[in-house]
């Protein structure tokens, strides 16, 4: 029995750990997707995500309310956003959220919330 309740608590911690710092979104893309490779051969791309929210407020008045999310993805997954996104392109991404802060060329110091994508799905319809 002891053993039994013990597997039960590591089956539900790796539950839990694997939920940790997930985010997925659904959206379209605001922009083309802006790909650099680097000198050691990796390649990044990034591209900004609009998702899209419609709530009746107190007055019962329909709002529409957009969010815009940088999105970063490396190797393989940049290679195929390249290839096949492009302003517009709606898609449901899975990934995790990464807070970066640099100091610019005046000083001051910068603050970056992106979104690492891990996985995607492509969710156009094809033209016929």
């Amino acid at each position: 029995m002891n053993s039994r309740r013990l597997k039960s608590e590591q089956l539900k911690q790796n539950n839990m750990n694997a939920l940790r710092n997930k985010v997925q979104l659904i959206g379209h893309l605001g922009g083309n997707p802006e790909s650099k490779t680097f000198d050691n051969g990796k390649k990044v791309v990034r591209f900004n995500l609009a998702t899209n929210e419609s709530y009746k407020n107190s007055k019962g008045e329909l709002v529409k309310e957009t969010q815009w999310h940088q999105v970063v993805a490396w190797e393989k997954l940049a290679d195929v956003m390249e290839q096949y996104l492009s302003k517009g392109s709606e898609v449901a991404l899975e990934g995790k959220i990464v807070y970066r802060e640099y100091t610019d060329s005046s000083g001051a110091k910068r603050y970056i919330t992106e979104i690492v994508a891990s996985e995607m799905l492509m969710l156009d319809k094809k033209a016929n």
